[in-house]
């Protein structure tokens, strides 16, 4: 164990300019390590490394799909050998720095280290809990004779009250100054809004009965949260590009924008620091496309369902995208969309989308340097602002205690950004949208008398973050893990021919049976049932991953699988989740 403290701490020294006079570097010890600021904070460098990177833009859903489906979407996962997840190396590290803390006399500073490893390992087991529910819990070093390595799973119950114990601790000694790139006392309070509304209402949707902690406790934790951040931290909803741009720009400027975003990821071209948002986007990297399913959820300008407009289900995407949330145009291509710095109308390109519904979001502006493999440089938000706001929402939501002031102060302000009106929790609660009722499209088990606007806020939250890695997860927590199994389409086509997909005059895609066509330049063809398939043959919905039905084991597929090496090695003591059989018997 002191060995790999000692590689990480000679690491952290080559990595940063502390004063290595004080110890030569072959001598290096935790014992005399971390008792300065320098060395506290070179150890910790490390710790944004556990991050979330290019997984913010690659999700994959019922919303958002590729062209070949995710394992979690159709009955592809296998139990692991080792891995899967299930690794503790970080959570040794933020143990490390904790222990050695006392080896610097500055108690501000110690406090404030320790605050922010404590945030890390409360984002680390938020993560394990997640995906498997019950991990053990470990809060010291342990060597590789240490008996409890060995030991079983603490209750998700334990293991949550821990994150909650270690996310107060980090919001009361971690700095409050507004900082991009490094985690502060706000990061800490928007994590455990995040944590505490993903454990409340999992237990309460999962029925999850007979613990310490119920459903409303953390759901009450989540507002507690939420509310001081709102009240105390400063930070807005950006609105500075206006209503046609703001929300776009939070994902393709080049610069994170502090205004809302808590937390992003620095990428920088200058340094070789870059990630692939563009090429995801436009470079036959699996296609990512919106579905239709998606698509519907967005609201007319005017506050009103297109769902419950005439003709809505078989209306072509010229027509459709018109009057819609400005959130949708600033999401996917619709009329008139041009790349930011570009005069050029670009419409959906049946080369890069497999449904019509072409993604925007982490596009850069015209650069063709950029639109390689690799070479994009935007920031990556992590946590921002909306998120908190629609977290304190949902919670009240949930708990029976939204009013119509916690929407004008949570909600509205979102909806303010993009020129929308906001929910009305009268009319939401008389009226739930059959649409997100349906069980092909929404959530059949949201009841009660605050239905209607649950429904509403779990339709701001899709609209909201789009592409940005919350959607598999969100059906997790609510039991919806069978939206999975439902087809997913993309835009309607009444019939072979050719197309003007943006409505600006010009023709975009021809569908075509048999013979290709004579086709002007630029208009992409697409031979039904060969590149494309309807759902009707020759015309109706398209229709993807054709071959590769969705599939989901509601008794098993809501958590992991332990890796059999694991189990093997505490001879069972690790037990596996439910419906997952590794043919271990011990």
């Amino acid at each position: 164990m002191k060995k790999t403290i000692i590689s990480i701490l000679a690491a952290a020294v080559t990595m940063t300019a502390c004063d290595l006079n004080k110890m030569p570097l072959s001598q290096l010890s935790p014992d005399t390590f971390f008792s300065t600021e320098a060395e506290l904070e070179a150890f910790s460098n490390n710790f944004y490394n556990d991050l979330p990177g290019t997984s913010v833009y690659e999700e994959e859903s019922d919303l958002l799909i590729k062209d070949g489906l995710l394992a979690e979407m159709r009955d592809g996962r296998t139990i692991p050998a080792s891995g899967g997840g299930w690794t503790f190396t970080e959570l040794r590290n933020y143990n490390t720095l904790i222990e050695y803390s006392v080896n610097c006399p500055d108690i501000e500073v110690r406090n404030e280290y320790v605050a922010l490893a404590r945030f890390f390992r409360a984002y680390f087991y938020f993560e394990k809990v997640k995906r498997f529910g019950d991990v053990p819990w470990y809060d010291k070093q342990l060597g590789s004779a240490d008996p409890e390595l060995y030991k079983p799973r603490d209750s998700r119950d334990l293991v949550m009250t821990k994150v909650i114990e270690d996310l107060d601790y980090a919001s009361e000694y971690l700095p409050t100054v507004h900082k991009l790139y490094k985690v502060t006392k706000w990061t800490a309070l928007a994590l455990k809004s995040r944590a505490c509304l993903f454990e409340g209402t999992f237990r309460k949707y999962h029925n999850i009965s007979g613990l310490e902690h119920d459903a409303d406790f953390f759901l009450n934790e989540a507002v507690k949260a939420a509310e001081e951040f709102m009240l105390t931290s400063g930070y807005s909803i950006y609105t500075g590009g206006g209503i046609d741009n703001s929300y776009a720009q939070l994902f393709n400027s080049d610069n994170a924008i502090g205004t809302e975003i808590i937390l992003a990821r620095d990428y920088d071209r200058s340094i070789g620091v870059q990630h692939n948002g563009t090429y995801h986007t436009i470079g036959n990297y699996g296609n990512p496309s919106m579905t239709r399913k998606m698509a519907c959820m967005y609201l007319m300008k005017d506050g009103t369902r297109f769902t419950e407009r005439e003709g809505w289900e078989t209306m072509f995407f010229s027509e459709e995208i018109k009057n819609r949330d400005p959130r949708m145009s600033q999401s996917i291509r619709t009329a008139n969309y041009k790349r930011m710095g570009s005069d050029k109308v670009e419409a959906p390109n049946f080369n890069n989308t497999i449904t019509g519904y072409q993604p925007t979001k982490y596009m850069l502006g015209v650069d063709a340097a950029a639109d390689l493999y690799g070479a994009s440089y935007n920031d990556l938000p992590i946590f921002r602002t909306a998120e908190v706001y629609l977290n304190y929402a949902e919670a009240k939501a949930e708990l029976g205690t939204l009013t119509q002031q916690d929407l004008e102060k949570s909600i509205k302000p979102l909806r303010d950004r993009v020129g929308m009106p906001n929910i009305d929790m009268d009319a939401a609660n008389a009226s739930p949208d059959p649409y997100l009722l349906a069980a092909e499209t929404g959530y059949p088990n949201v009841t009660g008398k605050n239905a209607g606007v649950i429904l509403e806020i779990r339709r701001e939250r899709a609209v909201e973050f789009f592409d940005e890695n919350f959607r598999y997860y969100d059906l997790m927590r609510w039991r919806n893990g069978q939206a999975f199994t439902h087809q997913y389409l993309g835009i309607y086509v009444p019939a072979p021919g050719t197309y003007d997909l943006d409505g600006n005059g010009t023709p975009d895609v021809c569908f075509y049976e048999g013979t290709a066509p004579s086709i002007a330049s630029g208009v992409i063809p697409c031979k039904i049932n060969e590149k494309v398939f309807l759902t009707e043959g020759d015309h109706g919905y398209v229709l993807t991953n054709k071959n590769t039905p969705g599939k989901w084991n509601e008794e098993r597929d809501y958590l992991y699988p332990i890796p059999i090496n694991d189990r093997s090695l505490t001879n069972g003591v690790l037990t596996q989740n439910p419906g997952w059989e590794d043919g271990l018997t011990f």
